[in-house]
């Protein structure tokens, strides 16, 4: 059993701050039985990250529960990773201990996710861009479980969400392009955007599957494979998150073409996934959608002055000698980082305000709001949002994010919740 105080500071944090490179890198296997041998895991710590699809989520599910396993456990890592043969990441990580823990005064530049354009970049001194997570890299805070009371309250109005896990999700991150095509530049804190999608997705008991630097071609074609799993049959949801330079209405492959958004949507659409007919589809796109840098207005005195319009509906009428019919794109929500036309904004060392925004929320939130409601209150984030680099057009920048939804009920994730047996 561990005693003793937790992990150091200092080696907390060099671990936080070099947890996208550890992710990427780490080989476990030996690892986890040398720290199981040292009595730093448990048996049922090696069982909960064995059980991770793919060797990324693993390492991210590993890097959680390191710094929490008391003071003897960064010395017990390097340790292991001398005696596995990974002594490089030791080195990384000693070399950066002092550095780390000295209070940083360099921070990162806001940047766009937009094609061919260059931003920019403020004098190394600076400050730069306010920031709402004060701190870099993801965020591991925990979903909070809604309470029986909770769903049965909500079941009836709302899709079906029992499964464990709830379902499939993708995230596809391009980060890395070919400099000889379109000047696509490399996205640096994409990486942390993978890794704060993947803690969440599994925090909401999704089953996750990371796909990195994929050209157009590649990206139709894992897309596809994807929504042809058959596991869909007995999941009750299904999440995908494109990450990737992007213009309207489409999102760019590592080698510069483009992927138009309406492909992937149609992947999952009732006549190509029969699977997930009547079942939640949630996309999160973060990409420009355009290159204009919204530098934002003044904002007048007094209220809104105007209201979102109604929708109008007309029922078709229903003969019951023929199959109900579905109409071909239906129960799909998408969460777009920009409005049309303008670009969406990253954190070099954060990750994309976006991605932030929507962690954030859907760890507070998730318990007891529908998905339609948290993409609201990711707007308002973003919406109060300001880029802070006196000097570059990115001073005072603004961002807005935005939705689109066919769903027809309320989409809650009830997480944690199981009916009794």
């Amino acid at each position: 059993m561990l005693g003793g105080s937790g992990m150091l500071k200092s080696h907390q944090e060099v671990l936080r701050r070099h947890r996208v490179s550890l992710a990427k890198q780490l080989i476990l296997g030996e690892l986890l039985q040398y720290l199981l041998a040292a009595d730093i895991l448990t048996d049922n710590m090696v069982e909960t990250v064995m059980s991770k699809v793919g060797s990324f989520s693993q390492n991210v599910e590993f890097l959680f529960l390191l710094p929490k396993r008391g003071p003897r456990a960064f010395e017990e890592f390097c340790a292991a990773l001398r005696e596995t043969k990974q002594e490089h990441l030791e080195k990384l990580l000693r070399q950066n201990i002092a550095r780390e823990s000295s209070v940083d005064t360099i921070l990162s530049c806001p940047i766009q996710e937009t094609e061919g354009v260059k931003p920019k970049r403020p004098r190394r001194h600076e400050s730069v861009e306010m920031c709402l997570d004060g701190g870099d890299g993801p965020l591991c805070p925990t979903v909070l479980s809604c309470t029986p009371e909770f769903y049965m309250k909500h079941h009836e109005q709302s899709y079906r969400m029992l499964s464990s896990p709830r379902g499939l999700a993708l995230v596809v991150s391009n980060v890395q392009f070919d400099p000889t095509t379109h000047d696509l530049d490399f996205r640096s804190g994409g990486e942390v955007d993978e890794i704060t999608l993947t803690n969440l997705f599994s925090a909401l008991d999704f089953r996750v599957k990371v796909l990195t630097n994929k050209t157009a071609e590649e990206m139709r074609a894992e897309l596809e494979q994807f929504s042809r799993l058959e596991e869909h049959r007995l999941a009750d949801a299904c999440v995908v998150a494109v990450l990737s330079h992007g213009v309207e209405g489409a999102v760019y492959g590592v080698d510069g073409k483009l992927v138009q958004l309406d492909e992937i949507f149609q992947f999952f659409d009732n006549s190509s996934c029969p699977n997930l007919q009547n079942k939640p589809k949630v996309f999160f796109i973060q990409a420009c959608r355009g290159d204009e840098t919204d530098s934002g207005v003044d904002q007048r005195d007094g209220p809104d002055q105007s209201e979102p319009p109604g929708c109008e509906q007309r029922d078709a009428r229903k003969e019951k000698d023929l199959k109900v019919r579905l109409p071909t794109q239906s129960d799909m929500i998408c969460g777009y980082a920009s409005l049309k036309g303008t670009a969406a904004l990253r954190n070099t060392k954060r990750g994309s305000w976006f991605i932030q925004a929507v962690s954030e929320v859907f760890y507070r939130y998730a318990k007891d709001k529908h998905v339609a409601d948290m993409l609201v209150k990711v707007n308002s984030l973003i919406k109060q949002r300001e880029g802070f680099a006196p000097g570059t057009e990115f001073h005072r920048c603004k961002e807005m994010s935005e939705y689109r939804s066919s769903l027809d009920k309320d989409l809650y994730l009830f997480p944690g919740y199981q009916p009794s047996l």
